[in-house]
This record gives C-alpha cells, sequence and structure tokens, in this order.
C-alpha cells in the first residue's frame, strides 16, 4: 500500500478529523504498516507507550488484566486508535491489545503523534474532545460494569443467606 491509499484511510479515523492532506501524507510517511497474526499481542498492559496503532484492516480484543484473571473489555475494528492515551500521556500501557484474527495496522510514533495533534490549538482541542469521549465511554462502561457487579454480589449473598 501506498502513502496515498494510507493517508486516505486515516482520514477516515474520527481521532484525525480535520487533518488536511499533507498532515495525513506525513501521518502515512511517517508510520510503518505491521501485519499481525491472530493471537499476537499489539501491546501489553503495564508496558511503557512507545507508539499508537491505527487498525486498518483485522480486529483486535482489549483485554484488562488483574491479579486474579483476564478480561475481554472491548473488542475494535478498523479505524480505531489503540494506545493514544498512553502516547499523549506518556503513562504505562492501561491494557493489553491482541489481533483477533489477522490485523493490519500502522505503528505511530509518539514524537510524530503528539506533534501533529498539538500542532494546532483548534487541532489539539479536537484532539482533547474526542479524547475526553472515549473516556466518558470508558467511564459509562465502567459504571455499567460495577453495577452487574454489585447485583450479581447481591445474589450471592442471597443464596448463601439461604443456605444457611
Amino acid at each position: 500500500m501506498d502513502v496515498v491509499k494510507e493517508a486516505e484511510m486515516l482520514g477516515k479515523v474520527p481521532l484525525f478529523g480535520g487533518m488536511s492532506s499533507a498532515e495525513l501524507k506525513l501521518l502515512a510517511f511517517t508510520s510503518q504498516v505491521i501485519c499481525f497474526a491472530h493471537g499476537e499481542t499489539l501491546m501489553r498492559q503495564g508496558e511503557r507507550a512507545d507508539c499508537a496503532y491505527v487498525i486498518l484492516e483485522g480486529r483486535a480484543e482489549v483485554i484488562a488484566e488483574t491479579p486474579n484473571a483476564s478480561f475481554v473489555v472491548a473488542e475494535l475494528g478498523p479505524n480505531a486508535v489503540p494506545g493514544e492515551i498512553g502516547v499523549l500521556t506518556d503513562a504505562p500501557r492501561t491494557a493489553t491489545v491482541r489481533a483477533k484474527g489477522p490485523l493490519r495496522a500502522l505503528r505511530i510514533s509518539p514524537d510524530v503523534f503528539v506533534r501533529l495533534a498539538t500542532s494546532r490549538p483548534e487541532r489539539a482541542l479536537y484532539v482533547m474532545r474526542q479524547l475526553s469521549a472515549h473516556i466518558a465511554n470508558d467511564l459509562h462502561a465502567i459504571a455499567s460494569l460495577k453495577e452487574a457487579l454489585e447485583k450479581v454480589q447481591a445474589e450471592m449473598a442471597e443464596l448463601r443467606a439461604a443456605q444457611h
């Protein structure tokens, strides 16, 4: 795939909305296409955020790991950008992302990603809004999971009480 085609694909990524054709071409030119096989890890929870990816083709699972278990919290498809928050905040990865079948992605370096995300005030504001929406969705999902957990815990307590 050439830079022009990759730039066209990047233009469909919501996080990159409003970027000029030249900016999208620069992003495509400075990125590396990587193919992952089913089950291969794109990033691991707790590791240093050394890049972001743009999924071009295929699907990936986002996996949360706890001391007791690992579980899938989301599935990502084309135009998703796993790793963007870690790159922008220079924080460790918050989850593991693994290919669910063959996957093709663009690996974006932190320097290019941050430079393009903050190159103009309106661009930085757009990125902040996109990330805020992402975080709001995550918080909503966490609240739903907490509610479901509390319901299960209450049901378990009722079962235990009925057994005694």
